[in-house]
């Protein structure tokens, strides 16, 4: 018997790397360096905004798209409206004197650690309840019965584009997933399944690929967020981002030595997670590069049915570019920063002004250059407007202009647009518990797929062995998809077990449901000899393609195994 244990490690971007090159925007004229022909990595970022006549014909759209004026005058005093109503919100509070977030007698800024949250002891109960409701189910199995509803097989077209179908590829793709996902290998899965290598290595080079395994993805995440129980997790406006850190085996271009998480050498996994536990976002990347170039990408090339309007991160995820950028998209970056006391804030004005209207509140110790924000207003939604439609690719811009010198005035003015946006965060942040403790829950969550990820990809001590990029991609996106696959099946039984319940005379409270996590995979088994057999275990579903819940409270032992 074969056990599959694994641990997963994906695919990194080798393309990025912080670049010296100054972004010069059109008003500075200063000379700069040639760019290195047809390079992407040492070529002027300038290169891949929308031109000057390009952009005349986007933005008018594009303002009306993120609700911002083109003329700076109109748009700035909006801004300061809202530092002032964020300010007020805070005066209030720090008024009090005693609470969470208060001055301290030197007039220093004291923020207390969240105290934990006050989960129901009636959500632990039933989410027991429901377990030993819900069907016991090998991981072949769970595959074919989220096929049969989603059809995200389909999504795997062969390279040069035949639609033919049958259940003998299907199963086919199914092994693959899952000799993948679990770092168990084809060499393993074909050991274990009974599927020849030479078959399973056939269907993974012509079928498996990041553009399929998008689609199958977005697939998944559209029919997961139209679940009825979905929306008692979150709305699918509220976003997160963490790395998750992986050993690697021998050497990759891709690798790096991080003691703090490998041995040896290792890879870093970029995912970005919805507040419905679904994964909509993942992309490998250097475990030494910074994670907060990448916090735009998948945000902005969402391509899911998930209405993500804000996104939250820890400080891994946080630069003033950033704040800046995602403002100016028409998002909200909301992290949750270390030291966020220790950080300086901005005002919009005169000192003896904002000290005169909020005296307690009178934290801002710098003036913002708003003259220079004023004169390269257009330029900044012109860099936005490149980035939402596509025209460059967020994480190589923001890289560059997060490098970029004092010098380069568009940097220069982001970062100062960046540094009001962040001042006003962190007011609105400090001032609202609620508002804490919700970017908290949000990252929770990741951490919670993180922990179903590992679960999942535990084979060979969870060292990834592929040792190119693009293998590597390809590999964390089936993790991703079979780690939704996952979510998905639970929430849709979690939601036919509550069914029943409450058909049966009993009372589910949506508050008490709103804190289970479909994350949990206790009645899935990823162990063991695994058969795949797609129109046998088609055969065993009713007529709406589910299996029979078992009965509440009784175990079937070995059921799955």
């Amino acid at each position: 018997m074969v056990v599959v244990q694994a641990e997963i490690a994906a695919p990194l971007d080798v393309e990025h790397r912080v670049d010296m090159q100054r972004v010069v925007a059109p008003q500075d004229q200063r000379q700069q360096s040639p760019p290195v022909p047809g390079s992407r990595r040492y070529d002027n970022p300038a290169a891949y905004l929308f031109k000057p006549a390009q952009w005349e014909t986007h933005r008018t759209e594009f303002c009306c798209l993120v609700g911002k004026s083109p003329d700076a005058s109109e748009a700035l005093p909006l801004v300061m409206d809202e530092l002032d109503e964020a300010l007020t919100d805070l005066e209030e509070v720090l008024k009090r004197g005693d609470g969470p977030v208060r001055l301290n007698d030197s007039g220093e800024l004291v923020i207390s650690p969240l105290t934990a949250e006050d989960i129901p002891s009636e959500a632990e109960d039933l989410h027991a309840e429901l377990e030993r409701m819900l069907p016991n189910v090998p991981i072949a199995s769970l595959l074919v019965e989220m096929d049969r509803h989603t059809g995200f097989l389909d999504c795997f077209v062969h390279a040069d584009g035949k639609q033919a179908r049958s259940p003998q590829l299907k199963r086919n793709l199914i092994a693959c997933l899952i000799g993948l996902s679990t770092n168990l290998g084809l060499h393993g899965m074909a050991a274990s399944c009974g599927i020849p290598y030479d078959v399973l290595a056939w269907t993974a080079e012509w079928y498996i690929r990041e553009e399929t395994l998008r689609e199958a993805n977005i697939c998944l995440v559209n029919y997961h967020h139209q679940l009825p129980v979905t929306t008692m997790f979150g709305s699918g406006t509220l976003s997160s981002s963490d790395g998750q850190r992986f050993p690697t085996r021998g050497k990759s271009i891709t690798a790096r030595h991080l003691n703090k998480y490998f041995v040896s050498e290792g890879i870093s996994t970029y995912t970005h997670v919805s507040d419905q536990h679904s994964t909509f976002g993942t992309k490998v990347i250097v475990a030494t590069h910074r994670e907060a170039h990448y916090v735009l990408d998948e945000i902005l090339g969402n391509a899911t049915d998930l209405p993500i309007t804000e996104h939250a991160t820890d400080t891994h995820g946080v630069t003033l570019v950033n704040f800046g950028l995602f403002d100016l998209v028409g998002k909200q970056l909301s992290p949750r920063i270390r030291d966020l006391g220790k950080i300086t804030l901005y005002r919009m004005g005169a000192k003896s002004d904002y000290e005169e209207r909020f005296p307690t509140a009178g934290l801002l110790t710098k003036k913002a250059n708003l003259d220079l924000v004023a004169d390269h207003w257009d330029d900044l939604l012109r860099l936005a407007g490149s980035l939402k439609y596509g025209h460059a690719t967020a994480s190589l811009i923001v890289g560059k202009l997060s490098a970029s010198s004092r010098q380069n005035a568009l940097a220069a003015a982001l970062k100062e647009y960046g540094a009001i946006r962040r001042t006003i965060y962190a007011a609105k942040y400090l001032s609202d518990e609620g508002y804490r403790r919700k970017i908290a829950r949000q990252l929770n969550k990741g951490e919670s797929l993180h922990a179903l990820r590992r679960q999942l990809h535990s084979a060979r001590e969870g060292k990834v062995t592929r040792r190119q990029p693009e293998q590597q991609n390809e590999q964390a996106w089936c993790l991703t998809v079979v780690t939704n696959a996952v979510v998905c099946w639970h929430t849709e039984y979690m939601g036919l077990a509550v069914g029943e319940l409450r058909a049966a005379g009993r009372g589910v409270d949506a508050e008490v449901l709103a804190h289970i996590s479909p994350a949990r995979s206790s009645v899935v088994n990823y162990y063991g000899s695994i058969t795949v057999d797609y129109e046998r275990e088609l055969a065993q579903l009713d007529d709406q393609g589910h299996r029979p819940l078992r009965t509440a409270g009784m175990d079937e032992p070995g059921a799955g195994l």
